[in-house]
């Protein structure tokens, strides 16, 4: 290896050497500058700008709720001395957003923005307002489809792939919050897959991206110009936003807008069974490996899945060929299954796989679930029998059952989740018709051990696993 010998270097040579060393570092520091920088925002508004639109919306009420809204309670007697101020019909208006499907005017908004309403108008990006009218809603999923007659082709939106979104991909909210027209919020996609008690479909895309009433409808946009979401909802303790807004995913929309704009509404397969999770307890009791599909905690009389042969208790792990990961994917299953096709589901039953074919039925409207029992003592419950008054209050076919009228705090019954006014039905497949079968039941528990309660807890019944404490609860 040759020394390294240091020579003389000219002033030109040094000042030749500097520019170069600082013209390296400037592309450096411009390629990291372009690898952190955000996205260019301006181009995305002014694309996507024109196909949003503001909604209004004008529903008259018959009855005026009062001054303070329509649970002011003494609403009546502003309608019986104020009168003349505050005539029998009330008009309520509201605000939302949409966006421009197709050029025709077909717009894409929340039912929740249009529901009851008597006018609606629609305003452009340019301005220009025109009437609108419902062409289909469908609440379950919380979707609408209006339309105006604006001369000449509209911008259309372009929909993008929900399926296709990351955690932490830039989203850009758009819409008019507060009334305030023309509005562009940015923030990233926090959560996938949300649920949030919605109603029986939820599936939300989660976003910081700042969302506030008036928001709704509006679209949720990605870096590609798509739109990916439907804004629908915020969790506020203040009515605003704090970070933590939910959109529909498009794919949903898309999957439902050919019925909404024939039919008006959307046909939905419909099982008849009631679930729900089923927790590495009841999993445990039921003797199952892991938590996993869904439990059945009743069935309606003569609804498909009874005229199958399935049977409370039973967890669905396989529908149509499909895995039932978790209890919030058969709805899904079901409801978009065609109403008449015959569909093989698999059941866990006492350990076992059986596989039963149902034929699915159409979803008409809500349909009744069947009540469900309950229990006592070693576990920290206190019960009384299931009077006809009581049943009759509750909402109960039958005075049959254990009413749960104490739970003490820090018991095993308290730690399961089982509460005060819960009526006990059954207690390890037994059957509880009264406070004397409840004790019988739970005298012969096994200390440690796990113990399935099937409880009414008001219209719907539940599976709740307890572990039996290895000694007695002290007060």
């Amino acid at each position: 290896m040759k020394p390294f010998h240091r020579r003389a270097m000219g002033a030109t040579a040094v000042l030749l050497f500097l520019a170069v060393a600082l013209a390296g570092e400037d592309e450096a520091r411009a390629a990291e500058a372009r690898q952190g920088a955000l996205p260019d925002f301006v181009a995305l508004a002014e694309k996507l700008g024109p196909v949003v639109v503001n909604i209004s919306t004008t529903q008259v009420l018959k009855d005026f709720p009062g001054p303070f809204g329509r649970e002011d309670p003494f609403a009546e007697f502003w309608r019986r001395f104020f009168g003349e101020i505050y005539p029998p019909e009330f008009r309520q208006r509201g605000l939302g957003s949409g966006f421009i499907i197709e050029r025709d005017g077909t717009i894409l908004t929340n039912n929740h923005v249009v529901e009851n309403a008597q006018k609606i108008v629609v305003q452009l990006y340019d301005g220009r307002q025109y009437a609108a009218k419902i062409v289909g809603r469908d609440e379950k999923t919380d979707l609408a489809v209006i339309k105006i007659d604006a001369k000449g082709e509209l911008p259309v939106a372009p929909l993008g792939d929900s399926d296709r979104l990351r955690v932490g991909e830039w989203v850009l909210a758009m819409g008019s919050p507060f009334g305030l027209q023309n509005t562009v919020t940015a923030g990233i996609v926090s959560a996938k897959s949300r649920q949030i008690g919605a109603g029986p479909y939820d599936d939300f895309i989660q976003t910081d991206a700042s969302i506030n009433p008036g928001n709704s409808g509006g679209p949720l946009i990605n870096l590609r110009g798509e739109v990916v979401g439907i804004n629908t909802a915020i969790f506020s303790r203040t009515g605003a936003n704090i970070g933590i807004g939910f959109a529909i995913p498009i794919n949903l929309a898309k999957e439902l807008l050919p019925e909404l704009k024939t039919r008006g509404r959307v046909t939905r397969g419909w099982l008849g069974v009631s679930v729900q999770k089923v927790t590495p307890e009841i999993a445990d009791s039921l003797g199952m490996e892991r938590p996993g599909g869904a439990l059945v905690a009743s069935v309606v009389p003569g609804s498909p899945a009874a005229k199958a042969g399935i049977r409370a208790r039973d967890v669905i792990v396989e529908y149509g060929g499909k895995a039932v990961k978790e209890s919030s994917d058969l709805p899904w299953m079901v409801a978009r299954t065609r109403p008449g096709s015959r569909v093989d589901i698999v059941v866990l039953r006492d350990k076992k796989r059986l596989t039963l074919a149902v034929t699915v039925a159409e979803l008409k409207e809500e349909r009744p679930a069947v009540p469900a029992p309950k229990h006592e003592d070693i576990l920290g419950l206190t019960v009384q029998d299931v009077t006809p008054e009581i049943a009759q209050g509750l909402g109960l076919e039958r005075a049959q059952g254990a009413l749960i009228t104490a739970v003490a705090p820090g018991s095993a019954a308290d730690d399961a989740g089982l509460r005060q006014g819960d009526v006990i039905l059954e207690v390890d497949r037994k059957t509880i018709r009264n406070v004397s079968d409840y004790r019988q039941a739970i005298a012969g528990l096994k200390r440690g051990g796990v113990v399935l309660f099937l409880v009414q807890r008001g219209q719907s019944p539940a599976f709740i696993a307890v572990k039996v404490p290895r000694e007695k609860n002290r007060p």
